[in-house]
């Protein structure tokens, strides 16, 4: 029989790939998500990339009788838990909505999985739960905390909530993934990312200048003590992080808690993939230098040696096909999932 998984936020960016990666990996998929900045098109294309089902329930994350409906019509195995507001701008703007969804949120789902007996989960952590302002070559040991924004702080509790909720019961097994910086689409073009408004992220920036919906990108800050005075991340193609999710299942068949980072270790300034985006694609981006926002750190890379030793997973695609599958999505869907 199938292991039917439970993606929190599944009909969003990251989620509707990961759905495709265990669709593809023979699970079955339970899908909840309230669609606040996600769309269940994404889940309708997934099913056709893979030709298999999924079951969905528009609900949030703090709606416990959605829970009870979830638990007692499917055999959930596992919980995969993506959803959250993620935006470091709003979080700013609005902590408390950030922590009453994210921690608030995150709070009801565990205590919902306790009540059901499902004691696994994968959860969708952040390279902002690291103090940014100590080293740049971040191993799971690195030093956390000192976020910059609300929205870092609420990885960063949730992540300590899971750790002391595996001290008080080991028989709770526990995966936290800190990802990098997910950029790409699946090489279908079907499924990518589509943000509400203006894009928080850089890539979804070029591309929307790439099909003319923006006049221009602009870069925050030129006089970062980098090689091209841009700042410095570890892109990680999002068919590559799903199947970080693919592979971290299987630890969830022994209790334990560990902790992954999931990057490629090979940097790249804002510069360089804006050039890597016009070099793969034929094209020419504007843009403009504008001032730098705070909090940005100059350079912050992963170490992802453990996840390879521990989980047999490696990021496989170059910046050249993030760079490709991501104008891919947004040639054939200029308007995203609308």
């Amino acid at each position: 029989m199938k292991k039917n998984i439970l993606v929190t936020g599944g009909a969003g960016y990251i989620g509707s790939h990961i759905c495709v990666e265990l669709l593809e990996q023979g699970y079955d998929v339970t899908v909840m998500d309230n669609l606040s900045n996600s769309s269940e098109e994404a889940l309708r294309r997934a099913e056709e990339i893979t030709g298999e089902k999924l079951r969905f329930y528009q609900a949030d994350i703090r709606d416990r009788g959605a829970y009870e409906k979830i638990f007692s019509q499917n055999e959930i195995c596992g919980v995969i838990h993506m959803a959250g507001l993620k935006a470091v701008g709003e979080s700013v703007r609005e902590p408390l909505l950030y922590f009453d969804n994210n921690i608030g949120g995150t709070v009801v789902l565990l205590e919902e999985m306790t009540k059901h007996n499902v004691k696994r989960i994968i959860f969708s952590s952040s390279a902002t739960v690291y103090d940014l302002t100590r080293e740049e070559c971040l191993t799971e040991q690195s030093p956390l905390g000192n976020s910059t924004s609300p929205y870092g702080r609420t990885k960063l509790v949730i992540e300590q909530m899971l750790t002391d909720l595996y001290h008080a019961d080991e028989s709770w097994s526990i995966v936290m993934l800190r990802y990098f910086n997910p950029i790409g689409a699946h090489e279908s073009g079907r499924i990518g990312e589509d943000p509400n408004g203006e894009p928080n992220n850089l890539m979804p920036y070029i591309t929307q200048v790439a099909v003319g919906k923006r006049e221009r990108l602009h870069i925050f800050g030129n006089d970062y003590d980098t090689p091209d005075g841009t700042c410095i991340r570890d892109y990680i193609h999002v068919m590559d992080l799903a199947a970080g999710h693919w592979k971290a299942v299987a630890k969830l068949d022994a209790p334990g808690l560990s902790v992954y980072n999931l990057g490629t270790g090979k940097p790249q300034s804002v510069l360089e993939v804006v050039h890597a985006f016009e070099q793969a694609n034929g094209l020419k981006i504007n843009y403009t230098i504008a001032p730098r926002r705070a909090g940005d750190a100059p350079k912050y890379y992963a170490n992802a040696d453990k996840a390879k030793a521990e989980l047999g997973w490696e990021a496989k695609r170059d910046i050249g096909a993030m760079c490709r599958d991501s104008w891919n999505w947004q040639k054939k869907n200029p308007e995203g999932y609308r």
